[in-house]
């Protein structure tokens, strides 16, 4: 499985990189405090396969990293995804990394 590091993911993101943000934990953590990009709760997450893009690193992330990589074993499962990313340690390791604000996007 492939992953980054909280870091990795903030140098794609200053330069401007076309990625995809998918956050597979649930409405009430997201509003509580996200880094972007869509939410699609881990039990919802093969409904949303049309919104799952194919042609660009999607990164996916949880709180500690657990979720987003079921998330990407169960898509990888049923749909042939070879461009999907876990953010290591998930919010969690984001905001230690970024305490300063929490580089909340």
């Amino acid at each position: 499985m492939n992953s980054l590091t909280p870091k990795e993911l903030a140098a794609l993101i200053a330069s401007g990189a076309d990625i995809q943000l998918v956050d597979v934990r649930e409405p009430d953590e997201h509003a509580e405090f996200n880094i972007g990009g869509n939410l699609f709760p881990l039990g919802e997450v093969t409904q949303h396969i049309a919104e799952i893009a194919t042609d660009k690193p999607v990164i996916l992330y949880c709180r500690k990293g657990i979720r987003s990589q079921i998330a990407i074993q169960r898509l990888q499962q049923k749909f042939p995804y070879t461009n999907l990313i876990n953010l290591i340690g998930g919010t969690e390791a984001w905001k230690k990394t970024f305490p300063e604000a929490g580089f909340m996007l």
